[in-house]
């Protein structure tokens, strides 16, 4: 996969909105649409459907040489190969983790198990952490992870409790005072309608879940935010 900070569209493959369809055949579409990274999102799966759903997309996102991200397992992303995890302020934090490494020592060591993946030593998983404040952000920074998210921006179904932080958080973020000095990424509510807006206050990375997979035609919805991102 290409560089953290050269990616600009980060996809998701949601359970919410399969309908039926295959994880797989998401993965082709955004893909196709010129997704840099693709996060397998599954709130309500077990942990082996999720793992079985992260080996089917594998092979696709490998082929375009897009980054896999598992939400909230990082045992799944290792044991699979993905590329990266992202976990939650919860997730980390309340865990009792303060720094990534901790979480990255703990895997250095081990092997992939058998299966079609191979028995060599694991890659390194990147991680990522979700902010949805300059307090967390800050937190979040020093606690090293390779990227962060900014948001909600916006109100958004995927989490509907959640209070959206506005574009005032993004043009906080997009300040060179604000010490942000890695890839960010602004997430929740964003689509074509909006996306000028959050360009201008500073995002240069976005996070699109159901702007993309609400559409008719996920591969050119994908292609068309890819498009204005530039």
């Amino acid at each position: 996969m290409k560089p953290l900070a050269d990616c600009r569209l980060y996809a998701f493959i949601d359970t919410a909105y399969f309908h039926g369809r295959a994880p797989e055949v998401f993965a082709q579409q955004l893909c196709d649409g010129g997704a840099d990274l693709i996060q397998l999102r599954a709130k309500k799966s077990s942990p082996d459907e999720i793992r079985r759903m992260a080996e089917a997309i594998l092979p696709v996102t490998r082929r375009a040489n897009v980054g896999l991200v598992i939400n909230d397992h990082l045992e799944i992303a290792r044991e699979t190969g993905a590329e990266l995890c992202h976990l939650g302020q919860e997730d980390f934090f309340d865990a009792g983790n303060t720094h990534v490494s901790q979480l990255k020592g703990r895997d250095a060591a081990l092997r992939r198990p058998p299966g079609a993946l191979g028995e060599h030593a694991l890659p390194e998983v990147r991680i990522g952490l979700s902010t949805h404040s300059p307090e967390q952000a800050k937190r979040a920074l020093a606690a090293g992870p390779d990227y962060i998210a900014i948001g909600p921006v916006y109100a958004t179904g995927t989490k509907p409790m959640a209070k959206p932080v506005t574009l005032e958080y993004v043009r906080w973020a997009a300040a060179p005072q604000s010490g942000v000095n890695i890839p960010w990424f602004a997430i929740g509510g964003i689509n074509l309608e909006n996306l000028d807006s959050v360009l201008a206050a500073g995002a240069r990375r976005v996070c699109v879940v159901s702007a993309i997979l609400n559409a008719p035609d996920v591969a050119r919805a994908c292609a068309e935010f890819r498009r204005r991102l530039g």
